[in-house]
């Protein structure tokens, strides 16, 4: 019988493998981790294994899709609420946004007042801000559901993001009609800043 060693890594405890979207946050002196230190007796045999073979190496995780989700209502201070999240490629939008508890539905997230991803209701609107290249062409259904509705425009149940191997960004604004802010989108040239965005309220 051999020992039964728990090794605690900093991969371990470390946030998804996209950094770029991490928000900065900080804990108060009042907010401490502790860890307490137990005995663990092993009960059964656990074949040896190469020490090369246990080190994990984060390069090694697969590849992923960094999102960002922009909420319909502004926070207090007027910033737009945005919620970080990342997943593999391949799957359909609105399986991602439901799988990460992000608002997809709105009024109609109720049952009976969806149709549950086949594309027939339309409710799944959402804008895609950044990213498109990493989204299927629009859908016969997309085409006839939102002919009058910006390009920019999906419904998430006929929206694929990448293949399982894509890695990339993609940014969305969640229940575009609700929105309580306008997008500027500027030509490529004309300024070297990210999309802009205004409260209706200074408008």
């Amino acid at each position: 019988m051999s020992l039964l060693q728990l090794q605690l890594t900093s991969h371990a405890f470390s946030s998804v493998s996209f950094q770029k979207f991490r928000p900065s946050t900080s804990l108060s002196p009042s907010k401490r981790l502790c860890f307490v230190r137990t005995k663990i007796r092993a009960v059964s045999t656990v074949p040896e294994k190469d020490s090369e073979s246990e080190t994990t190496d984060p390069d090694d995780d697969p590849p992923c899709v960094g999102f960002a989700f922009v909420g319909s209502v502004l926070l207090p201070d007027g910033t737009p609420d945005i919620h970080f999240r990342s997943a593999c490629g391949g799957q359909k939008l609105r399986d991602i946004m439901l799988d990460s508890n992000i608002e997809l539905y709105g009024p109609y997230s109720r049952p009976l007042l969806n149709c549950g991803g086949a594309g027939f209701c339309g409710t799944c609107v959402v804008e895609v801000l950044e990213g498109m290249e990493l989204l299927n062409p629009r859908t016969d259904i997309e085409i006839e559901k939102l002919k009058k509705k910006p390009k920019n425009w999906r419904l998430a149940c006929q929206t694929t993001v990448g293949k399982p191997d894509s890695t990339g960004v993609v940014a969305i604004q969640q229940l575009p009609e609700w929105k309580g802010h306008e997008w500027k989108y500027e030509k490529p040239g004309e300024s070297d800043s990210e999309t802009e965005w205004e409260s209706d309220s200074e408008s």
